[in-house]
């Protein structure tokens, strides 16, 4: 190109592009990229989360989809200076859609497409109430009989579920239901929240009362209302469930305690739902047109089966039933498992004085939480990045962007960085006899958490404890309980008064089995992972997390789960695919995942 400013190039390149979208032309939009290139799409033109790779895998797609995207107004974000680095053009752009608009980030190599990102962010017609569309509030002038905002909340909260159905039911109240009800609540769309326990937040109370947020706040951002400047860096327990709770009572959320979900069974033929809700003693029957799990990204405990269970005499649970350390002051206690879990309930029990063995089964990932928060997640998430006009949704869309095909390139440097940093921490740990990893390819904890969704620990204090050998190590595999303590396959037996099986969660994909059915749930398939083909991720190739925020093979079931981050930044996505259909807007669906059953 002849265009000497970067700006100049890029928008070339972005005109280009756009020309042949209009033409139709879909050889030529294809040539718009390079050979080894990655266009990762949310919703806006497959009403999917998908990345084509390649451009063959692009073609495919436009031929699919293009007729009723039509794509328009491909132009580069004014607000947004393009950068060059290393040879490689980074741009921000806007476009619309027939049905909608967007946004994007570009990376151009050799004055072509190397990674594209599409990312909807509203429907025509159908935008969030907030900013200058914002509700007005007081009804200013007089009128008879007029409802009270509080009058209005009560009369919706007594009448939805009974006299009118919701149009989405979602199952779960953490994190990951809350924000999704909070953005279909700013879109109009009528949802019942169904959680089981007593109050919004409870689901973080109830945990062992050590627990805290190893993500620093930046990274943790509910949408709409973001953390003030003096929350804590690392937010206790109780502090999220009150965060939650306030969330919820403040964005208006129909969110419906004291209720569970007993069955629920899809009509296809109807279009709807029939979900069987036990609220606080009395039964209610709800037929929506869109059912969600929002259960977290694991599904439930999994709690092991080892022989002699049965007749341990001492206290055993999952270290998601663990009432905190108090009642076990002087008592041996044996931890399977070295993850998250085990490592913040350790370090607990220590501080009151219990004797604790963590039982080592497999190699785990260990990174320090200050190192994290400096090397991996600074230049999006941290007060330095928020300083340099950073901004939570910015960020996310420069995570978004990278392609996850070829994101460990960008993450093992990092990481690389992290044990030259902490190599005497490190070095303390192998001493010990720990036994470290940091993933397949050494591309560390985020792979391994979008991968697996487990097998690390962030340090907040406890791998010091086992490097001093004030927590106990022991490697192996549980041979079986014994009446009192833990024999493993080495021969070795741990006494105990106490075991807390720190051993991780099943596929969400076990909670469809048991609300709908194991026919829906294997027509579903595997839910979490990318297809690496790396450890406890395997094969074939997904490219994107399975089942995750998109269209399932069971019509009208999502499943909606993650960390903060992720609930936050997809919720957006999954509500924009459930405000569609509301709405009556076409969604053709391109790339609906194959089923991948569970190993």
């Amino acid at each position: 190109m002849l265009d000497s400013t970067v700006t100049d190039r890029a928008q070339a390149v972005m005109d280009e592009f756009g020309a042949a979208l209009e033409a139709g032309d879909i050889d030529r939009a294809a040539s718009c990229f390079v050979t080894d290139c990655y266009w990762r799409d949310l919703v806006s033109f497959t009403w999917n989360l998908r990345t084509m790779e390649g451009q063959d895998q692009v073609a495919d797609m436009l031929r699919a989809q293009l007729g009723h995207v039509r794509p328009t107004g491909w132009a580069l974000d004014p607000a947004e200076i393009p950068g060059e680095e290393d040879g490689i053009i980074t741009a921000w752009f806007r476009f619309e859609t027939a049905v909608g608009r967007g946004c994007g980030l570009v990376r151009l190599r050799d004055g072509r497409i190397w990674t594209l990102l599409t990312a909807l962010q509203e429907l025509k017609g159908h935008e969030e109430a907030k900013g200058f569309s914002r509700p007005l509030g007081a009804r200013h002038g007089a009128g008879k009989n007029r409802q009270s905002w509080r009058e209005e909340r009560e009369a919706e909260a007594a009448e939805l579920g009974y006299d009118r159905q919701p149009h989405t039911v979602i199952i779960g109240g953490g994190q990951g239901g809350i924000a999704l009800g909070a953005r279909l609540r700013q879109l109009g769309v009528p949802t019942i929240i169904i959680e089981r326990n007593d109050r919004p937040g409870d689901s973080w109370r109830k945990r062992y009362k050590s627990l805290c947020l190893h993500d620093p706040v930046w990274y943790d951002h509910l949408p709409y209302i973001k953390f003030p400047e003096n929350w804590p860096v690392f937010a206790p327990k109780d502090k999220i469930g009150d965060w939650l709770e306030m969330y919820a009572k403040v964005m208006e959320l129909n969110y419906w305690t004291r209720s569970s979900c007993t069955r629920a069974s899809y009509d296809a033929d109807k279009g709807e739902w029939t979900v069987v809700v036990d609220r606080d003693g009395q039964q209610v029957t709800l037929h929506p047109r869109e059912l969600v799990l929002a259960t977290g990204m694991s599904g439930k405990p999994r709690i092991p089966d080892f022989p002699g269970m049965d007749r341990f005499k001492g206290d055993q649970h999952h270290s998601s039933q663990h009432p905190g350390p108090d009642a076990y002051a002087g008592r041996k206690v044996v931890i399977i498992g070295s993850n998250n879990s085990a490592h913040d309930i350790a370090a607990a029990l220590w501080e009151h004085d219990a004797d604790v063995t963590m039982v080592q089964r497999s190699s785990t990932h260990i990174v320090k939480s200050d190192s994290l928060m400096e090397i991996g997640l600074g230049a999006l998430y941290s007060e330095q990045a928020v300083q340099n006009g950073m901004t939570t949704e910015k960020a996310d869309l420069i995570f978004a962007s990278l392609p996850y095909r070829i994101m460990h390139q960008w993450q093992i440097p990092l990481y690389d960085q992290m044990k030259e940093r902490d190599k005497d921490f490190y070095e303390g740990l192998e001493k010990a006899g720990f036994r470290l990893d940091f993933g397949d390819d050494g591309s560390g904890l985020f792979m391994k958490y979008l991968r697996r969704g487990s097998g690390y620990y962030i340090d907040v204090g406890a791998s010091q404890l086992i490097i001093d050998g004030e927590v106990k190590l022991a490697h192996g595999q549980v041979a079986e309980i014994t009446e009192t303590g833990v024999l493993l396959d080495s021969g070795e037996e741990l006494p105990a008064d106490l075991i807390v099986y720190a051993t991780g969660y099943g596929s969400m994909n076990g909670w469809a089995a048991d609300l709908i059915g194991q026919d829906v749930a294997d027509r579903v398939g595997k839910v979490w992972g990318l297809g690496s083909d790396t450890t406890k991720d395997p094969g074939p190739w997904e490219g994107e997390q399975r089942n995750m925020w998109k269209p399932t093979r069971q019509q009208a079931l999502w499943f909606h789960g993650g960390n903060l981050h992720q609930s936050r930044h997809y919720s957006l996505y999954l509500a924009l695919q459930l405000k569609a259909r509301q709405a009556g807007i076409p969604t053709p669906v391109y790339g609906l995942q194959e089923v991948h059953h569970l190993g």
